[in-house]
């Protein structure tokens, strides 16, 4: 009988190879879809599941520098994930960033803004990079 039993087991193992090998992913875009770009992500997670916004920023109204800068952020879409498939793409992106810094560098966090000199005029536009 334990025999049976082992010969059963490597039947299903021998089956489920097989169809793992004849699977085939094609991804397919709805008529609707549409690219985001994104300057930044904000999210959270609860017990059940994760939560990403992902949103671009737009200066509202500057003024003197007495004035208080507003800039409306925009949450353009957000994903939830479950934690299995958060963590899928903490790994995916962790991969695929060691692969973009092997081949162009480690990525810079900030923009470096350009030295103010003080004999030379700058446009005032350029302090607004980043818009704080």
């Amino acid at each position: 009988m334990t025999e049976d039993v082992e010969h059963k087991k490597n039947i299903e193992n021998e089956a489920s190879k097989k169809v793992k090998k004849n699977i085939t992913i094609e991804f397919l875009k709805p008529d609707n879809f549409r690219q985001i770009y994104a300057i930044g992500a904000a999210g959270g997670h609860s017990p059940y599941d994760f939560r990403i916004g992902f949103y671009n920023d737009t200066p509202k109204m500057f003024g003197d520098a007495s004035e208080p800068r507003v800039i409306e952020r925009r949450v353009e879409a957000e994903i939830i994930l479950s934690p299995v498939a958060a963590l899928e793409l903490s790994r995916w992106l962790t991969q695929h960033i060691n692969e973009y810094e092997s081949v162009f560098g480690p990525i810079a966090r900030a923009i470096p803004r350009p030295k103010k000199d003080a004999a030379k005029p700058i446009d005032e536009s350029t302090d607004i990079q980043g818009y704080i």
